[in-house]
């Protein structure tokens, strides 16, 4: 039978990493470990792992901040699995997330998999608004998280992966730390032949931010990631990425319109207007809640012009800089 590493790193959270272990300490097939790095947090989460000794085959892991990405090679090295699944510590899973996972595998096997993230019940409005932006079709929902989208080939997020202990090995493991370490890492995966798919049915809920503020400073390091992507592997970078800096541009060009040629002013205006109406009416049929509806409008806005204003600080960069540089991420600070 398949053995599972679960492997989370975790950085000053550890109320999330309670709630995501008592989640796994409720799977349904036990057949797994879980391997909690602490990343150099300053508030510890080792009481909390104390806590599942017994619950649940758990080993915890201090390290020095270097981020995510590295902290999931320290896991890799420690982790004894056949196949490693990777989840945030923001994660939320139901009881039968491994069971689809498992069964999956044994009808269908990959080396490497990806699952969505949606909004949980308890969720607060803002939590469920920045959950459907981050998931819908007019946003950059578009571009990522499904198996056919307008990005190109679909790459698993470390949110919410699964691989094998071949695709590590061969791999090496993250090569980056931050500033689109995941995508880089399933880019490379795929490129030494391994295949990819997301199940759809192997959802977590996603906690994400939950207030607009910090949820823009996310996305705005997200935007800026993409060019590292390209860093590394030019080819990667689609005229579809660069969707949210030409919104962002777009928006922000509508009231000069008005003095300098008017009819430009009312065709933005009104596509405008079309737009947060075609926001507003897919996110109430979705979410059923108005109110989330309304935030989802913000949430979407506060998404694109963070993407896009991120895209446009590192691409300005990249110009200026030498094309060998590489950015590991190692020495920015993640957004919190």
């Amino acid at each position: 039978m398949r053995f599972y590493s679960f492997i989370i790193p975790v950085y000053n959270r550890p109320d999330e990493l309670q709630e995501l272990l008592e989640c796994l300490a409720k799977q349904t097939i036990k057949h797994f470990e879980v391997i909690v790095v602490e990343d150099g947090s300053k508030v510890r989460a080792d009481s909390v792992v104390a806590g599942f000794q017994g619950k649940v085959d758990i080993k915890y892991f201090f390290k020095e901040n270097g981020g995510q990405g590295f902290a999931r090679n320290h896991g890799f090295e420690r982790a004894s699995g056949d196949y490693f699944i990777l989840l945030d510590s923001d994660a939320l899973i139901e009881p039968d997330y491994l069971q689809i996972v498992d069964t999956h595998l044994n009808t269908s096997y990959v080396d490497l998999y990806g699952g969505p993230d949606t909004d949980h019940p308890s969720f607060t409005p803002i939590q469920k608004a920045i959950s459907y932006s981050m998931t819908s079709l007019f946003t950059t929902g578009g571009i990522r998280g499904k198996k056919s989208n307008m990005g190109g080939t679909f790459h698993p997020r470390s949110f919410n992966m699964g691989l094998s202990r071949q695709v590590w090995e061969r791999t090496g493991g993250f090569l980056t730390s931050r500033m689109g370490e995941d995508i880089l890492f399933s880019i490379a995966a795929i490129r030494l032949g391994f295949r990819s798919t997301l199940i759809p049915e192997a959802f977590i809920y996603h906690k994400r931010r939950t207030k607009f503020i910090p949820f823009f400073r996310q996305l705005k390091f997200f935007g800026r990631a993409r060019i590292n992507i390209a860093r590394f592997y030019p080819d990667e970078l689609k005229l579809v990425h660069a969707f949210p800096l030409i919104f962002t541009l777009a928006v922000c060009s509508i009231p000069v319109w008005f003095f300098v040629f008017k009819p430009f002013f009312y065709l933005g205006a009104a596509f405008l207007l079309f737009y947060v109406l075609l926001l507003f009416t897919d996110a109430l049929i979705k979410t059923k809640q108005l109110n989330v509806a309304f935030l989802s409008i913000g949430a979407a806005f506060v998404q694109l012009f963070g993407y896009g204003t991120g895209f446009l600080q590192e691409g300005w960069k990249r110009i200026w800089e030498k094309k060998s540089h590489r950015e590991t991420g190692a020495a920015i600070e993640y957004p919190s």
